[in-house]
């Protein structure tokens, strides 16, 4: 298990429930699911091992809550059915690769849209379920399910397009970029198109006084006894590691900024294994600084246009940008965005705050500013570690914490 300070007071953090999110639980590709490949030595990424923890996390998925949550998440099925849609030019008469398909939803949504073939590729069980629903609606001509990891299947041709639900808390919990990584260099054929195409990553200071009412000061008195002497721990339970929730936009206290962006037609597996961003934020009010929210939001782009690889991706090398609080503020040729910002419809990824131990007490047109970096954990990728180092008031704060 990893551990992981905050500010200082050396807390172990408490166990993490399952991330409730993503189509599929893992990923896998005609002919054999488990194949060993052509016997011809071919330029493709090495396949990386499949540990513990990726064999628990398939596992997660074959359970049924996880994919009825996210089918019953209007905001996010409907936009991938309507991007598919809005795309179907690049779609009918191609060949499409669903990385993590789950239930085969996204799948079957582009066999409506006209693919000629759809492999849709799980690790996880579902992939039988999958197979039965993808019977069930006569379409096992047009959609051919492998249960397997897409980094060991095989598929005997090259694909059209690629699409992935891979998106986890804080866009980049449970490391399923890379997955879609790998079948873009192995399977993608040159011009071909990546749904989504672009995600990004925001943050911003929170104030939100009712989460400490709630999970901390109710202590001071329960049925008129006092339990004061429980707050210490009571902080330590609610806030060493990151919390899911849902918050407004009248939590956020300044503009958000931009910690990543991600062209999925250009990004690298190891530009994701640590990603530093420095941020300045000026409070728009007077009112106690209680924590940090990250939300992401991706675009859902035609084919790939030719970019440098710093245009790509400019918060990677460390720049940030100041972003408007409403995260669909794109560039002109987006056309489909799915949102996960905190005043916009609410999905099952919700927000992921990390909360303060003790709230610091902003005025208005106080900055903000410092650094936050976010890397995959040495032991397991599929986990983030983040450190928050931030100065206000005249005080420099850490903030380090685990998303497990």
């Amino acid at each position: 298990m990893f551990t992981g300070g905050a500010d200082g007071n050396g807390h172990l953090p408490r166990p993490r429930r399952p991330r409730r999110g993503g189509l599929g639980g893992g990923t896998g590709g005609m002919g054999s699911p488990h194949g060993q490949g052509s016997s011809a030595v071919q330029p493709y990424p090495a396949a990386p091992p499949c540990t513990d923890y990726d064999m628990a996390y398939f596992k997660a998925y074959s359970h049924i809550s996880v994919h009825e949550e996210m089918l019953k998440d209007h905001v996010r099925t409907s936009t991938y059915r309507n991007a598919i849609m809005h795309h179907q030019d690049l779609i009918a008469g191609k060949v499409v690769l669903d990385v993590g398909c789950g239930t085969g939803v996204l799948s079957i949504f582009c066999a409506f849209a006209g693919a000629t073939r759809v492999y849709a590729v799980d690790a996880s069980d579902i992939a039988i379920q999958a197979m039965e629903i993808v019977r069930e609606n006569e379409l096992s001509d047009k959609v051919v399910v492998l249960h397997g990891r897409i980094e060991d299947v095989i598929i005997e041709e090259k694909v059209d397009v690629i699409i992935s639900e891979w998106m986890g808390y804080m866009l980049l919990y449970e490391s399923m970029l890379g997955s879609v990584i790998f079948a873009r260099d192995k399977w993608l054929k040159p011009g071909g198109v990546i749904l989504p195409s672009h995600a990004s990553l925001y943050m911003a200071p929170i104030t939100n006084s009712q989460r400490y009412q709630d999970s901390v000061f109710f202590w001071r008195d329960v049925y008129g006894i006092k339990m004061s002497s429980m707050m210490p721990l009571a902080k330590q339970c609610a806030f060493m590691e990151p919390s899911v929730e849902t918050i407004s936009g009248e939590n956020v206290l300044t503009w958000p900024t931009v910690v990543s962006q991600v062209d999925c037609y250009t990004i690298q597996a190891q530009e994701l294994e640590t990603i530093t961003a420095a941020f300045k934020f000026t409070s728009m009010l007077q009112a106690p600084l209680h924590g940090f929210a990250f939300w992401f939001d991706v675009e859902f782009n035609g084919p790939v246009r030719q970019k440098s690889k710093k245009q790509a991706n400019p918060s990677l090398d460390g720049n940030t940008q100041n972003a408007s609080p409403s995260s669909k503020k794109k560039k002109p040729d987006v056309s489909i965005v799915l949102s996960t910002a905190p005043e916009d419809a609410p999905t099952h990824w919700q927000q992921t705050l990390l909360y303060l131990f003790e709230p610091i007490e902003l005025k208005k047109d106080q900055n903000i500013e410092g650094s936050v970096t976010i890397s995959q954990s040495q032991q397991h990728a599929r986990f983030l570690n983040i450190c928050l180092k931030y100065f206000t008031g005249d005080q420099w704060y850490v903030k380090e914490s685990v998303m497990r």
